[in-house]
């Protein structure tokens, strides 16, 4: 349950996210409902994710599998339901997308992919566990840019799903359920 209403104060800039969301989406995003109620915080993230949209150097798939391993590993569901079903949307494979929680364990990814999620997974780790030879790796397969980008989108993810988790926002059915691998002492969302 999340810890802050998501009914906020329904200001314009909230009446715009309202709009944008439900044609984008088919329905508001709860992590914008908590969000409006700080609009420059709102304001903040909607340019911050728009500048996001514009970064191409990186393979669509592989930032959805990067975004996605550094969701589960922090444990948003919110952000599993999510990648899962604007994953899907892009037309990436369902099998790749449910076995992320699972990828060490699952025969769908590539090597490359699997270098992308363990990358993910270590540089989402407190404290960042990035090593060398993973890095470089990944910088031979990807190229600079690329590997900025994702090195990037990693970071960009922890900060969602760290604010997400942060305020208890959970799978919004985007997805029929959202599989994160449960830690001990905890349920899984």
């Amino acid at each position: 349950m999340a810890r802050i209403s998501l009914t906020p104060r329904r200001s314009l800039l909230f009446r715009a996210v309202e709009w944008y969301c439900k044609r984008t989406y088919g329905k508001v995003l709860d992590p914008a409902r908590a969000l409006a109620h700080n609009p420059r915080v709102l304001w903040s993230d909607l340019r911050f994710e728009l500048s996001v949209a514009k970064w191409k150097e990186l393979d669509p798939c592989l930032k959805a599998l990067a975004v996605m391993a550094s969701a589960a590993s922090i444990g948003c569901s919110w952000c599993m339901d999510f990648g899962h079903w604007e994953s899907q949307g892009m037309g990436m494979d369902v099998r790749k997308l449910r076995d992320v929680p699972m990828w060490r364990d699952s025969t769908v990814y590539t090597p490359l992919e699997r270098d992308v999620m363990e990358y993910a997974e270590a540089m989402t780790a407190n404290p960042p566990e990035v090593g060398d030879e993973s890095a470089a790796r990944l910088l031979t397969a990807l190229g600079e840019a690329a590997f900025v980008e994702l090195t990037a989108m990693v970071a960009v993810e922890n900060l969602r799903s760290r604010m997400n988790a942060a305020l208890g926002l959970t799978s919004q059915g985007f997805k029929d359920h959202c599989d994160i691998p449960a830690r001990p002492g905890t349920a899984a969302g």
